[in-house]
């Protein structure tokens, strides 16, 4: 397996585009992968400068139903006309931060939902491919977390905080374990661990990428949670057996410095251009 990261905050100066966002590459099995798409259509200049042919993805999926990783599909769609996307139903749910009297939307954009034909909806654990999977949170009571962190959707029984039905976690199994790929982690990143060992008994995490939601309001740089907490959630993924841990994206530098005396030679950033093999 080989992954390559064509979208996050952070990239090296000067060589390739950033953006608050996330797009993964990911080579396994002879077929070809794009997890995320960032905000924008800023991966297809990355991918190109990373000699990366997203003509020739085999597949898309996306993790959840938020701009920042849903927005560079449509341009994506323009250069690859053959891969479906494959998404949660919800993620066609317009979805918010409401902070007093203000709305912000986080939702996919309008032209993505247009692409209507290539969109494929799923329900359940479902194997797009020998060993990779896409998997439902099954943890009660998310919508508390939801709530917590001010984010709510428009569901058919109304604006309702938000219970993460729209975000899937991408599990593919190799020889050596798991790799795991939750790109936000808003139901927790120790709560997406639990999910997927109870779902493939008797294998573990031999790899954790994406980001872990404990970024501040203020950006990468700011902290949104007691910094106990972002310690704590180390501890967690420690004990759960996770070998490695790539993230970066909405987890944060703030939170990343936290993590590393915990997690020490475990923890990688995962920036813009970032190459893993495993």
């Amino acid at each position: 397996m080989r992954i390559t990261a064509l979208m996050e905050n952070t990239a090296p100066e000067g060589a390739l585009r950033c953006e608050h966002g996330l797009a993964l590459h990911i080579e396994h099995g002879g077929k070809r992968y794009l997890l995320d798409a960032g905000a924008t259509g800023a991966l297809l200049d990355n991918a190109a400068a990373l000699g990366i042919d997203l003509a020739a993805v085999d597949a898309a999926v996306l993790s959840h139903g938020h701009y920042d990783h849903a927005g560079g599909f449509p341009a994506f769609f323009g250069r690859n006309d053959h891969a479906p996307l494959y998404l949660r139903p919800q993620a066609e749910e317009p979805s918010y931060q409401i902070l007093g009297e203000k709305r912000a939307y986080l939702g996919v954009p309008e032209a993505l939902l247009a692409q209507a034909g290539r969109l494929r909806a799923v329900t359940g654990p479902t194997q797009i491919d020998p060993g990779v999977w896409l998997l439902p949170h099954t943890t009660p009571g998310l919508e508390r977390r939801g709530e917590k962190v001010h984010m709510y959707r428009q569901t058919a029984e109304g604006l309702r905080p938000d219970d993460f039905a729209h975000e899937q976690t991408l599990a593919v199994e190799l020889p050596a374990g798991l790799a795991v790929f939750s790109s936000c982690s808003h139901a927790g990143a120790d709560t997406v661990v639990r999910e997927v060992l109870a779902a493939f008994p008797g294998k573990g995490v031999r790899a954790f990428f994406g980001g872990f939601h404990l970024m501040g309001a203020g950006g990468a740089s700011t902290l949104g949670v007691r910094p106990e907490r972002a310690a704590a959630l180390g501890e967690a993924l420690l004990e759960l057996g996770v070998e490695e841990v790539w993230t970066g994206h909405c987890t944060g530098l703030s939170a990343f410095d936290l993590l590393r005396p915990v997690l020490g030679e475990r923890l990688h950033y995962l920036s813009t251009g970032t190459v893993v093999e495993l």
